[in-house]
């Protein structure tokens, strides 16, 4: 009988060990690897304490999977994995290593095309992107336009935009727009209608996504962001997971930033806006009450946007420790008959030159009676939602190979 498909991203913990991570400049990041040597080091030690805790994400394999991203596996290792669990590591074929790119590919659909960049530091946006969206909404003008953390912007520029109403708007070294407003005072609404209107500015040029990024506050001391992002994003080219889920008469539970990814395409019901602890906890609620077949998939973002983007070694760790000991509570209340998937879509190394997001593999970490048959070692993205889909026995093509058919070679296996 099949079960519940759940399939997990732990938005930007790689594996290290891409074969191009040089045409990325990313060489020697390793977001999982390098986090433990510096818990070893005793230099992650606010908020937490010692070695990198993860014992049971350890017991799914996610060392093991490290070991085979960066070429020391040995089967003659302690690495330890559960009963019905087994692992692998993936490969992102596209050429990106933003959120849609690999939620995408991981989802059945690699990119054979660019993103639009923003290679400009400074007056990122031309006149002929912006004039539009100012004579749409009577606008005097923007503030911004330029390559900038999300934080460092809104200091930087918060109280002229309270006094001008002109929006906030700065880019990075990924293919995005990103749009600050004073949620009262601009009004979230309004912004939100800002930003759909820039997405059809901006979509027809490939840029990747446009971002909602409301804050409150009085003065540059006391701005913060709030939870009411909203990502405005490019529609995937052609049919995910997601889709083929739907179309078989079932049900696609997105939990987080799922159902923006995915521009709200094959999404059934939607959970987002929480932090990541309340989001789990929501997750939990919704795969008591989802039915057999159906999928839930998950994004758990703070990882990347709160300690990876900004090079938080301690935050990142506590965070993957309180990450794990929830994770007891998804592994009480799932049965046999399901098939978990936990792994990432880029990394985000907190101990790499820079801000960004850095290319690596990720981890594949499987459980329940489907991951019984092995695991294929070194697999490529697509792989993953072609695993689900096989489990799902949903009817539709995707990238990607079921990693588990009896025509692939398996090379290594959980010691249980």
């Amino acid at each position: 009988m099949t079960g519940k498909g759940i399939l997990i991203v732990l938005d930007a913990v790689g594996i290290g060990g891409a074969t191009d991570a040089n045409d990325f400049a990313d060489m020697g990041a390793d977001t999982l690897g390098n986090i433990k040597k510096e818990c070893i080091k005793g230099r992650a030690n606010f908020s937490r304490f010692g070695q990198l805790n993860i014992p049971n994400l350890a017991s799914l394999g996610i060392y093991a999977s490290h070991a085979v991203a960066q070429d020391y596996y040995s089967e003659n290792q302690n690495f330890f994995c559960s009963k019905n669990a087994s692992f692998a590591c993936a490969s992102e074929i596209s050429k990106g290593k933003d959120t849609p790119t690999g939620h995408w590919e991981l989802a059945g659909l690699p990119l054979k095309w660019n993103w639009k960049y923003f290679e400009n530091k400074f007056k990122s946006f031309s006149e002929d992107q912006i004039k539009p969206i100012i004579n749409k909404f009577s606008l005097t003008g923007i503030l911004g336009n330029c390559h900038s953390s999300g934080t460092e912007i809104i200091k930087k520029y918060g109280e002229e935009h309270i006094l001008s109403l002109k929006p906030i708007f700065y880019t990075s070294k990924d293919s995005v727009v990103q749009i600050a407003c004073h949620e009262n005072i601009f009004g979230l609404k309004k912004l939100y209608e800002l930003c759909e209107f820039s997405a059809k500015v901006f979509h027809p040029l490939k840029v990747g996504r446009v971002i909602a990024r409301p804050f409150l506050g009085d003065n540059s001391g006391t701005f913060f962001r709030t939870k009411n992002r909203k990502d405005y994003t490019f529609p995937p080219p052609n049919k995910t997971l997601c889709d083929l889920v739907v179309e078989n008469n079932r049900s696609c539970h997105a939990i987080g930033k799922i159902a923006d990814i995915f521009s709200n395409r094959g999404i059934s019901t939607s959970v987002s806006g929480l932090s990541d602890d309340a989001l789990f906890y929501k997750m939990i609620d919704v795969i008591k009450k989802a039915k057999n077949g159906d999928l839930i998939f998950a994004n758990f973002v703070e990882f990347d946007s709160l300690y990876g983007h900004r090079r938080d070694v301690a935050g990142f760790a506590a965070a993957l420790e309180r990450f794990d000991l929830k994770l007891v509570k998804l592994l009480e209340i799932i049965n046999p008959n399901d098939f978990l998937i936990i792994t990432a879509d880029h990394g985000n190394d907190p101990t790499f030159k820079g801000t960004d997001h850095t290319r690596e593999k990720v981890p594949v970490l499987m459980v329940g009676n489907y991951a019984q048959k092995g695991n294929n070692g070194n697999i490529v993205f697509s792989d993953v939602g072609a695993t689900m889909a096989a489990f799902l026995n949903l009817s539709g093509k995707l990238k990607g190979t079921n990693i588990f058919n009896d025509n692939n070679k398996l090379e290594k296996k959980c010691k249980t």
